[in-house]
């Protein structure tokens, strides 16, 4: 199903006139530098714009050049702030003692969320390019529990998600994965409802029920 602009509601994702609601985790998948570009760097001048609070772990090839790229689409606003603009290599974001694990990634993002709201308790928009997966990390066999959890973790909250894969480097088993963990995706320049995803609850029982507690 595809959902048009009126259907989704109020928060503007910054690329082709799409809004949404809070507390939504999609996955965006692209094919080009090009396409990766317009949901991207739109998604976070817009961020910047309505002054939220960002978390993002770009590809590490574009980590020095981000707010640049930022700054360009919203030259009439400030340079990205350090202190709303939270910018993360991948392996401190994903993989800070050499592995990963689903409960330390929420754990981090609860301490984000918890910082935030004992501060001015900004929206927070977050973004990853999820390249570094593809690296033999222990535990990155685990990814898809984190982005099951991931749902139950921003649902509820003032936080929106965008996570990035390349079908061009991914499996097609693997974006097959990818859709049953993120209940929207953004593909070929337009949003969907994924009729691929399994609610955490079930997903998890099936697939990874040591993860099960977490929810």
């Amino acid at each position: 199903m595809h959902l048009t602009t009126s259907e989704l509601s109020s928060l503007d994702l910054g690329f082709g006139g799409y809004t949404c609601n809070w507390g939504t985790h999609f996955c965006g998948l692209y094919e080009s530098k090009a396409e990766r570009d317009e949901i991207m760097f739109g998604y976070l001048a817009r961020g910047v714009v309505d002054q939220e609070l960002i978390v993002c772990c770009p590809d590490e090839q574009e980590y020095d050049t981000v707010t640049y790229s930022v700054h360009v689409l919203c030259p009439q606003s400030p340079r990205p702030d350090p202190e709303s603009f939270k910018l993360f290599r991948s392996h401190e974001l994903y993989h800070p003692q050499g592995y990963f694990s689903p409960g330390d990634m929420l754990k981090a993002h609860d301490d984000i969320w918890d910082e935030n709201v004992q501060s001015d308790s900004k929206n927070v928009r977050g973004t990853a390019e999820m390249g570094w997966a593809l690296e033999k990390i222990p535990g990155v066999e685990h990814l898809m529990a984190y982005e099951s959890l991931l749902n139950t973790f921003i649902w509820g909250k003032r936080w929106i998600s965008i996570c990035l894969y390349d079908v061009n480097r991914f499996s097609g088993a693997i974006i097959m994965k990818v859709l049953q963990v993120h209940p929207f995706v953004i593909t070929g320049g337009g949003i969907y409802e994924n009729p691929y995803f399994i609610h955490p609850e079930k997903w998890l029982a099936r697939y990874a029920p040591e993860f099960l507690n977490d929810l």
